[in-house]
C-alpha cells in the first residue's frame, strides 16, 4: 500500500548546528536505505514558510503498522511530526516511474461533486472520457500517478512547465466542471530517491 506523509520538523531552539547537521546526514543515509528497500518512493518539498521544514514523502508499506516502523526509524523523527494519508489505487493511474525532469511537479487534490440529478449515462460517459484523457496526459508525460483518497476525492502527481500549463491541463479534464482542485507546486528534495535514478 502507498501512503503520502507530510513530515514537519521543528528543531528545538538552542540545538547546536553540528547536531542538526549530524541528524540530517543520518536522515539522508536512512532515506537511501529505505529507498533501496522499496519503502521510500519519493520526497518532495512543498512551498515553505520562513524557518519551516516540511517534506512530502511517498512511501510504500504492507500496512499502517509497518509504515509507522519505517517512519520511526528515520533520525529526524525525534523532531518531526508525521501526518499520514493512505492512498488507494485509482483505475486511471498510469503508474509511471516518477523522477526529476525538466518540468515542475505538482500535487493536486481533487474533490469531485456530481450535480444532483445528473443521469447515470452522462456520469459514465464523462468518466470514460476522463480515463481516456488521463491516458493521453500520461503519454505526454504530464500525469505520473493518480490515487483515490476516499469517496469523491483523488490525489494526482503531475508535470508541467509552468503553473499556467498545469492549470490548462486541469481545465482539459472532462470532470473539470465537477471538480474543486487544490494544486501544490513541488520542488526537488535533496534526498529524493528519484534523483539517484536519473
Amino acid at each position: 500500500m502507498e501512503y503520502l506523509v507530510t513530515m514537519t520538523t521543528h528543531v528545538p531552539d538552542g540545538t547546536p548546528e553540528q547536531e542538526v547537521s549530524d541528524v540530517r546526514a543520518r536522515e539522508d543515509a536512512r532515506s537511501r536505505e529505505l529507498a533501496a528497500q522499496g519503502h521510500l518512493l519519493r520526497l518532495f518539498r512543498p512551498p515553505l514558510a520562513p524557518g519551516e521544514w516540511r517534506t512530502l514523502g511517498l512511501f510504500a508499506a504492507g500496512d499502517a503498522d509497518r509504515l509507522e516502523e519505517v517512519l520511526a526509524s528515520m533520525p529526524l523523527r525525534v523532531w518531526r511530526t508525521d501526518d499520514v494519508t493512505p492512498l488507494s489505487p485509482h483505475p486511471n493511474d498510469p503508474g509511471l516511474p516518477t523522477g526529476p525532469r525538466q518540468a515542475t511537479e505538482f500535487l493536486t487534490t481533487f474533490t469531485i461533486t456530481v450535480p444532483e440529478g445528473t443521469p447515470g449515462q452522462a456520469i459514465g460517459d464523462t468518466e470514460a472520457r476522463e480515463a481516456e484523457r488521463a491516458r493521453d496526459l500520461a503519454g505526454q508525460g504530464h500525469l505520473e500517478r493518480l490515487w483515490k483518497l476516499g469517496p469523491g476525492r483523488e490525489l494526482g502527481l503531475w508535470r508541467a512547465t509552468s503553473p499556467a500549463e498545469m492549470q490548462a491541463i486541469l481545465k482539459s479534464l472532462p470532470l473539470d466542471p465537477w471538480m474543486n482542485v487544490d494544486t501544490t507546486p513541488l520542488t526537488v528534495h535533496p534526498s529524493d530517491p528519484a534523483i539517484a535514478r536519473t
